[in-house]
């Protein structure tokens, strides 16, 4: 998703807004730009493409002067990425520039009524409509004059905005699209995301829905929906800025793949005590878990391939029936629940806009709210009755590596707590599960070990693949359908995923001599159906390589190679199962040259519709 940077302060702007903005490139971005406001008059620079070439125009910052400004990156929605459509847009006098992530539904209808107006347009987005919109609007109060422009647009927003009449205060708002405000000394900060300032400081203020911020070097107002001031507690970060450095690692994924055994420490480890399993900031009394009859887990992406894993191990421990939902198709199937629903909302930024609607909705239909989310303060987060936090740290690779992992660790603790507190599970298996939990951080230390080697080596034979199936039963079907996005998503080679079971029912038709097939055989339960699939397509000429905890002549002999994972608990062996699918998909990735961190057209935090 886009990216905003703000600055005002005694500091040159340009080099900071620079500095944020390299520091959101992991949102996924096509151009990039920036304002600066310096004798009264606001000075922009714009261009498609990386953000090396608005470094460039700039001379790495030197130009434009000035200590206030705006920046941006843009994920392009309304027009094509190249100079014009990037951001910030300005006004008609040029006197008002803005920057803005989201959509506005309604923009049409707004250009219109300022074509009308007199005013004409030289870009092809939604956004420059606010920009026309500030002019138009503008009575001497630029608070005022936000609040007017903010209630004539439909959609969701973030906004910076720069007035040559505020020669050192900008203004923010913000609506379904997220955005904070940096506290520094004697300088303050607007970001999208809070790795963009973390070099400058680790206080935040969190802007919610229908707020208007008025930002200057020693001030911060913050009016609500009524222009009623706002008093907001700093948010501390915990977050070091080393976290979102590579430190040594080529890349942010690599490195992230490696950080799991600590992130999946820090998310299990002190929440499984002597006294049964803890979950901070979750109030759910036992009374209240009785009264539930159904789970709804919604999410988006990797997050509902965690909540299909999750529906697996929460209905096998509490008996509870589970359904999964795509966040964006939950909201519009007249989803039945009530108020003994508990919804489980799953969001590694905590922003996504489609699960921030299906959230919404459940909550309107009396479901009690609780978030899987990394991001303490998040908008899911802060709209939930329960939360409970992954602790994975910052996550920059637009993949998802530690964040998938520790919501499928977080799902795997809330659906032990649940059968404890409805007492459906004995306490030998009560205590193997949690042994199992707590050794998750080592069995995944040992596929990082002992089968990297084996995982490059097979990467380099078949990077060249044009297709690929995953297929799986169980949980390895879920393993299957976050393994098929990981390859897609870094490496671009087209990949699917199907339950086993359904290759009869079409997909079979589809393999061919050398057609790659990835088979995942680690539930031992259903290993020998998912051997009589691998050989069903071993008969028709696929490459078969083969993920399994415990590897058998039988399936050594049907398949091309043989990944043999550790030892791992029946229930939580999926977690370094997928460890092993992470690195498959980066090396292939790697072999390919692709910008693995930043694949094409994607974005960090999707938080448009």
């Amino acid at each position: 998703m886009c990216g905003i940077v703000g600055y005002t302060g005694r500091r040159q702007a340009a080099p900071i807004l620079l500095e944020g903005l390299s520091k959101l490139e992991y949102r996924g971005y096509d151009s990039s730009g920036m304002a600066v406001l310096s004798g009264g008059n606001i000075t922009m620079y714009k261009s498609g493409g990386r953000l090396s070439e608005l470094k460039r125009i700039t001379d790495n910052g030197s130009r434009p002067a000035g200590t206030i400004g705006i920046g941006h990156t843009r994920w392009a929605t309304h027009g094509a990425p190249n100079d014009v459509n990037s951001h910030p847009h300005i006004s008609k006098s040029g006197k008002f520039a803005v920057v803005h992530n989201g959509i506005i539904e309604n923009y049409l209808d707004l250009k219109l009524f300022l074509t009308e107006k007199g005013f004409s347009f030289v870009s092809e987005t939604d956004t420059e409509v606010i920009a026309h919109l500030t002019e138009y609007y503008y009575n001497g109060d630029m608070v005022e004059t936000l609040r007017k422009v903010v209630n004539k647009l439909n959609g969701s927003y973030a906004l910076g905005v720069l007035s040559c009449y505020s020669p050192e205060t900008f203004y923010a708002a913000r609506k379904d699209s997220p955005l904070v405000v940096g506290l520094g000394e004697r300088e303050n900060f607007i970001a999208s995301d809070m790795p963009a300032v973390l070099s400058s400081t680790r206080r935040f203020l969190l802007m919610d829905d229908g707020e208007i911020a008025a930002v200057s070097p020693d001030s911060v107002l913050i009016y609500n929906a009524n222009r009623e001031p706002v008093e907001k507690t700093p948010f501390i970060a915990e977050w070091d800025i080393s976290a979102a450095e590579k430190n040594g690692f080529p890349h942010f994924m690599l490195k992230e793949i490696f950080e799991q055994p600590h992130a999946l420490d820090a998310t299990v480890r002190t929440r499984i005590t002597d006294g049964g399993i803890i979950l901070d900031n979750i109030a759910l009394t036992d009374e209240q878990i009785a009264r539930i009859d159904r789970i709804c887990i919604v999410a988006c992406g990797s997050a509902y391939h965690a909540g299909v894993l999750g529906k697996y191990f929460i209905e096998k421990l509490s008996r509870i029936p589970v359904e999964t939902d795509v966040a964006s198709e939950f909201r519009y199937r007249s989803p039945i629940v009530t108020d003994r629903t508990l919804a489980v909302i799953i969001s590694q930024s905590g922003e996504t806009a489609d699960t921030l609607a299906a959230l919404r909705q459940a909550r309107k239909l009396g479901a009690r709210i609780l978030s899987v989310v990394n991001v303490v303060g998040s908008s899911v987060a802060r709209e939930s009755d329960d939360v409970l936090y992954t602790r994975a740290g910052p996550e920059i690779a637009v993949a998802t590596t530690k964040g998938y992992t520790t919501q499928v660790a977080a799902l795997m603790l809330i659906g032990l707590k649940l059968a404890q507190a409805l007492d459906r599970i004995d306490e030998k298996d009560y205590k193997r599960i949690c042994n199992d939990l707590i050794g998750l951080p080592e069995a995944v230390n040992k596929v990082l070990e002992n089968n990297i080697q084996q995982l490059q080596f097979i990467a380099s034979k078949y990077y060249s693949a044009d297709d690929a199936y995953f297929i799986g039963r169980g949980a390895d079907y879920a393993l299957a359908l976050e393994g098929a996005l990981k390859l897609k998503e870094i490496s671009y080679i087209h990949a699917e995923s199907y339950a086993a079971g359904e290759l009869k029912h079409g997909t079979i038709s589809l393999i061919e001599k050398g057609s790659l097939v990835v088979a995942i055989a680690c539930d031992d339960r259903l290993f020998g159906k998912t051997l009589s699939n691998i050989k069903e397509v071993k008969s028709r000429g696929a490459t078969v390589i083969a993920l399994c905890s415990d590897s058998s002549d039988a399936l050594r002999a049907e398949c091309d190679h043989v990944i043999e994972l550790p030892q791992c608990g029946a229930e939580t062996y999926p977690v370094a199962a997928v460890t092993a699918l992470q690195l498959f998909a980066y090396y292939i990735a790697s072999a390919r040259g692709c910008d693995i961190d930043k694949p094409r057209n994607l974005a960090k935090s999707v938080t448009v519709e």
